[in-house]
């Protein structure tokens, strides 16, 4: 198993960071929110930082998105592992889940019935600081700025309701979809983290529901 790199004080602050926003709200943190939450005079501090984090591999930053931050495979198995040790589990199977991994939704039908359940994978349970129910197949680009791109495995836990900011899996009618979740009135607004598509107004008496919100975000190749 691959270490992750020695860090600075600094550099260790804001990868837990990173890990901890990731856990509790499906995204990483942005620029800004990381120089807020350690005290710099400016982004520009926490971009320096990130690209040193990046030089060493344990996370990859994508450009031209304001929360563009993944945690590498490597830093996430070495996390694992921290937490195995600390710990002392005698069976490691026993932090083991086994998720569905939901692909289309049928229109009228539960989210998590047979028929939508593509394949099931055993991930670490050390993964999430909350426990996810099912893997949801991310499709399209809406949430590419939060770091969420089409084809990555969204971490689920069922639940129906949600807090404002959190992003959530929302059924409208007979679409499936993932947004950052607004309340404002008596309207529910579904923001995307992209620019190109148009934020989705739910008005009283308009079919919606809340199928779970994301703790967490899975590439593939985590899962090979």
């Amino acid at each position: 198993m691959t270490d992750v790199p020695k860090l600075t004080a600094r550099q260790q602050e804001i990868l837990e960071l990173i890990q901890s926003t990731i856990s509790e709200t499906g995204a990483p943190p942005t620029r800004a929110e990381i120089a807020g939450h350690l005290g710099f005079r400016s982004a520009n501090a926490a971009e320096e930082h990130l690209q040193a984090l990046a030089r060493k591999g344990v996370i990859e930053l994508l450009s031209g998105t304001s929360r563009g931050i993944r945690l590498t495979g490597d830093t996430l198995r070495s996390m694992q592992a921290s937490r195995f040790k600390q710990f002392s589990l005698p069976i490691p199977s026993l932090s083991q889940l086994t998720l569905p991994l939901v692909g289309r939704v049928a229109a009228g039908s539960p989210i998590l019935a047979q028929e939508h359940v593509d394949q099931s994978f055993c991930v670490e349970a050390s993964l999430f600081q909350y426990r996810p129910d099912y893997l949801l197949k991310v499709r399209g680009m809406s949430m590419r700025d939060a770091g969420i791109m089409d084809g990555d495995l969204l971490a689920v836990q069922a639940c129906k309701d949600a807090k404002n900011g959190q992003i959530i899996v929302a059924r409208l009618g007979d679409e499936v979809t993932v947004k950052r979740y607004k309340r404002n009135g008596n309207s529910i607004e579904l923001l995307p983290e992209n620019p190109d598509y148009r934020t989705i107004v739910v008005t009283p008496g308009e079919p919606f529901e809340i199928e779970g919100r994301a703790v967490g975000l899975i590439r593939n190749s985590i899962l090979m």
